[in-house]
């Protein structure tokens, strides 16, 4: 079943009704085409109009859809002959970041992604894509192969942010996160960050450090939840709706102040209502972005890299 979003109720109860007169109109049923023509049409028309004007706070309920497709669908699709490389040769192996070899488009890359799992299961198993110190142990060692191999890097980022338990801490928590960022930083090859759900704080930014941020349409990435900003700012996690409008937290914000590079567009209702599109339109901006990438020189990548997050939040010059 289709899950629906608070703020879908209108078009829920209009997909139930075709639903209905598509069970009524099969074979020995009663033929009621016209009026499922006139439904789906009403239908599209609420969808269209509900995603032109969704405010940050809605964006931020589909960026979590529970349906929206996953690192491992990108994975799956877009990476073929994929060899999952596992542990941070230091601890443990963190299942909530994924990690390892592959060929894109024929070229051999190294792909990394925050997965936080389709169920129940998977879920728990992935930790809900919130990663602890060894996760982005995982990470950095990956890079550092990447750079020695001469792979280009993918991350593909869905995280809510960091594992924020007592046990992170103690092995090392904030320490992990910023030599996975300066890993990033140091890789003499192209890095292509995707934001495909969720970009919270720095358990994204660990990933999301490279030379193109691309970020779907409906994905968000802050400093932190709106949850957790509205509970510092105003001691009231109802107040989240006004925080998210206040972090400016949507592709479209972002790409306004220079936080990402690229958006890529959705099909109308979100990723969650066709993955397939949404991935192979991924696909397609990652491969622009190493066809660009692809003529400059390690030393040169490394440079602009450091120039571009420096640049962040510095005022323009007049």
């Amino acid at each position: 079943m289709r899950h629906f979003l608070d703020f879908e109720k209108p078009i829920a109860e209009l997909e139930g009704k075709i639903e209905e007169l598509r069970r009524m109109s099969e074979p020995g049923g009663i033929n009621i085409a016209d009026e499922i023509g006139r439904l789906t049409a009403v239908a599209d028309k609420q969808l269209r109009a509900t995603y032109a004007k969704l405010t940050p706070w809605q964006k931020t309920q589909v960026a979590r859809h529970p349906d929206r497709p996953k690192a491992q669908d990108y994975i799956n699709t877009l990476i073929s002959g994929f060899t999952p490389l596992a542990g941070d040769r230091a601890y443990a192996d963190d299942a909530a970041v994924l990690g390892g070899m592959g060929r894109f488009q024929g070229r051999a890359v190294m792909v990394l992604g925050t997965e936080k799992g389709i169920d129940t299961e998977s879920r728990v198993k992935h930790n809900f894509g919130m990663a602890r110190p060894e996760g982005y142990r995982k990470a950095r060692r990956l890079m550092e192969l990447a750079g020695r191999f001469g792979m280009p890097i993918l991350t593909f980022i869905d995280t809510a942010g960091a594992f924020p338990g007592i046990e992170a801490e103690a092995r090392g928590q904030a320490e992990a996160i910023a030599r996975s960022i300066e890993a990033c930083l140091e890789a003499p090859v192209p890095i292509v960050a995707t934001i495909i759900g969720e970009g919270g704080s720095g358990g994204a930014i660990a990933l999301a450090t490279g030379d193109r941020v691309l970020m779907l349409e409906h994905a968000v990435y802050s400093v932190i939840s709106p949850e957790g900003c509205a509970s510092i700012l105003w001691r009231d996690q109802a107040q989240a709706p006004v925080a998210a409008e206040a972090l400016k937290l949507t592709a479209e914000d972002l790409l306004r102040l220079n936080l990402v590079d690229r958006v890529v567009a959705e099909p109308l209702g979100g990723a969650q209502r066709d993955k397939l599109t949404t991935v192979h339109a991924v696909g397609l901006a990652v491969q622009d972005a190493l066809a660009e990438l692809s003529a400059s020189d390690g030393a040169t990548l490394r440079a602009k890299r450091r120039e571009k997050f420096l640049a962040m939040g510095r005022e323009p010059v007049a």
